[in-house]
């Protein structure tokens, strides 16, 4: 999965957490926290999904998007 990505997780993660993700913008949609940005490559995807189970997050998506 490669090119702009966007990735659900259950709660509110704090703001601060933000470096972690690698420079993907960290938005809110009702109790839930999304990830978005560009990922360069399926390893940069796994790195990111890494940091969400070492911090003990619910994933629920994780989507492509187009253009």
């Amino acid at each position: 999965m490669k090119g702009k990505t966007i990735i659900k997780i259950q709660g509110h993660l704090d703001k601060k957490w933000k470096n972690s993700f690698e420079g993907m913008k960290i938005s809110y949609e009702g109790d839930n926290t999304i990830l978005t940005g560009n990922l360069k490559d399926e390893a940069h995807m796994h790195g990111v999904l890494n940091i969400i189970r070492d911090l003990n997050l619910k994933l629920i998506s994780v989507n492509s998007v187009e253009g």
